[in-house]
């Protein structure tokens, strides 16, 4: 089922698309400026890539037999045909909204206003065609219909979907990206409510972990797990102390060498891949105990996290965690060493977020903290998780990490004895006598 890929991948896109869309209203009804170019860009990439080639190709192929083979089928499809149908004539009107906005015959508020219904249209089709469109589809298209649409969704000679036509569609991408707000951007951490919404099984596979095995001499301390994350999603992984849990994102990380077992990171093999280069990857860590670097300054040691990263990006980045924790911004300059556990663990997963994860690694952000920390700590999580990031994050707080995560694994002596969504765990008794003290 490429197709299915495809069209998930387009979907994703698009809704970084509308979020993008969304923050820059937020930015025009604070008094922003409105940038014509950018929208301008934006609206050339919906009318070609939606408008033109996305939605004729999903009503030539994926709609059409689908339509053959449910009765079911037909409301829904006629009102995303129809909202398909529509999609020109509400762009026209957006386009002129904004010649009359930049013109100053419509108000800031006026055409932030049209931006977030058009957005809120958007994100609602595509949510329609995750939830209701493709898993029906997956029920009762037949293998001869998959390989009639594949075929028409692979066709590199195809005018709409050839390999000329999404090149056009990347160099468009990029062109939007380059022209965004600063502090909005169409990066990996925008966006990814699509991803955080959608069946988890229908998410591109990220990492995957097969019959992992770790030693320390004679002792064994991971007996062969099997694990894997997709993209958009936070997975926890919670035990007892001494179960493996930070000894496995250490050989995920590179510094612990495993002894069995193969890890694929965006379809490579990365098993014997040294950890400096696992990070240029794109696996960063917030290690156990904060591990800061105490006599440096906060500053440096977030440029110590970016070190992988082109310097012309680097204080941007740097604004960006800033913005998500204002203390080390107070502080940038002091030492390390003189802020509180709390501070400093904010500052370690500011550091691993300048290295532009793909996928975040936290262990046991809140070892050691008040309460009140803790709380904080996991509200930066879980902003970072509505962003779109990927997070493999490992906690003793089973409860707190359950209640935010997509899907979790319990780790026990080195093997995983449970696994499923967060709140299939929390509701599993064995869990709940053992780790949520319920």
């Amino acid at each position: 089922m490429e197709a299915l890929r495809i069209i998930t991948e387009e979907h994703q896109n698009l809704w970084r698309i509308a979020v993008t869309m969304e923050q820059v209203a937020d930015e025009i009804e604070a008094g922003g400026h409105i940038e014509r170019e950018f929208f301008n860009s934006l609206f050339d990439y919906i009318e070609q890539f939606v408008d033109r080639a996305h939605h004729p190709k999903e009503d030539d192929y994926l709609f059409r037999l689908l339509r053959l083979r449910s009765d079911d089928a037909v409301a829904i499809l006629d009102r995303l045909q129809a909202e398909h149908r529509n999609g020109p004539e509400n762009l026209k009107a957006l386009r002129t909204k904004l010649a009359d906005a930049a013109a100053g015959k419509l108000g800031g508020a006026d055409f932030a206003y049209a931006l977030r219904v058009y957005t809120e249209g958007l994100k609602s089709h595509i949510h329609s065609e995750e939830k209701d469109a493709i898993p029906l589809a997956r029920e009762v298209l037949t293998a001869e219909d998959w390989a009639e649409i594949d075929r028409a969704f692979l066709d590199n000679e195809d005018p709409i979907f050839g390999e000329k036509a999404k090149a056009e569609f990347r160099e468009l991408f990029h062109r939007i990206v380059s022209l965004a707000p600063e502090s909005i951007g169409l990066g990996a951490h925008s966006g990814g409510t699509l991803q955080a919404g959608a069946v988890p099984g229908q998410r591109e596979v990220l990492l995957s972990v097969s019959g992992l095995e770790s030693c320390y001499g004679r002792i064994t301390a991971l007996k062969g797990i099997d694990l894997e994350v997709r993209k958009g999603e936070l997975v926890a992984l919670v035990g007892a102390n001494g179960a493996g849990k930070t000894t496995f994102l250490r050989t995920l990380s590179g510094v612990q060498p495993m002894s069995g077992g193969k890890i694929l990171f965006e379809g490579d093999d990365i098993s014997r891949l040294r950890s400096d280069l696992r990070m240029r990857r794109g696996i960063c860590q917030s290690p156990e105990g904060r591990q800061v670097f105490g006599p440096l300054s906060i500053e440096d040691n977030l440029r110590l996290g970016a070190y992988t990263q082109p310097k012309q990006q680097v204080p941007e980045d740097m604004e960006k965690v800033f913005s998500m924790f204002p203390i080390l911004k107070e502080k940038r300059h002091l030492p390390a060493g003189t802020l509180s556990g709390g501070q400093q663990q904010m500052l370690a997963i500011g550091r691993a977020l300048m290295g532009r994860p793909k996928m975040l690694l936290l262990d046991e952000p809140s070892m050691g903290l008040a309460p009140l920390l803790v709380e904080e700590v996991f509200n930066v999580i879980k902003t970072l998780k509505a962003q779109g990031m990927t997070i493999l994050l490992v906690e003793q707080n089973a409860f707190a990490a359950l209640a935010i995560a997509d899907r979790g694994y319990v780790l026990e002596t080195g093997n995983v004895t449970l696994t499923g969504t967060g709140q299939e765990l929390i509701s599993n008794e064995q869990v709940r006598a053992a780790y949520l003290g319920m």
